[in-house]
């Protein structure tokens, strides 16, 4: 089975009483249209998980990030791929989150996340963002 090598940024933000928003974007295109996942795409050779992560959402959402600590590594297996997907920590450094390829998303307070349907490898990282934050 093919292995594909994704990052992935949990986008967040403290608000001013106290509480974190997440940020969820759902997929506008391909097979798992409609899903919501944590953004993100495909590691290119020669480039770290974070500079794939800084590329990837500069490119989707127009938007710099600060890459914090690696959150988890998902090994999931989709019918026709392995998916390999490396979620970080990120906050916005600048821009504004502008959708060029996502067909929504969305500020997501902790008890809100289980508001939107989780592509099945992002469920288990939204399972690592509660025990967390």
């Amino acid at each position: 089975m093919k292995t594909v090598k994704v990052v992935a940024a949990v986008i967040k933000v403290k608000k001013e009483n106290g509480k974190w928003m997440i940020f969820a974007t759902q997929r506008g295109y391909g097979e798992f249209k409609d899903g919501w996942e944590f953004p993100g795409g495909k590691i290119e050779a020669g480039e770290t998980p974070q500079e794939a992560l800084k590329r990837e959402i500069r490119e989707e959402l127009d938007t710099e990030i600060k890459v914090g600590q690696l959150i988890t590594t998902v090994e999931y297996d989709y019918p026709t791929f392995h998916l390999s997907m490396d979620c970080f920590w990120a906050e916005v450094v600048s821009g504004n989150l502008i959708l060029r390829e996502h067909e929504a998303a969305k500020w997501l307070a902790m008890e809100e996340l289980d508001s939107v349907d989780w592509l099945p490898a992002d469920v288990m990282v939204v399972e690592k963002v509660r025990d967390r934050l």
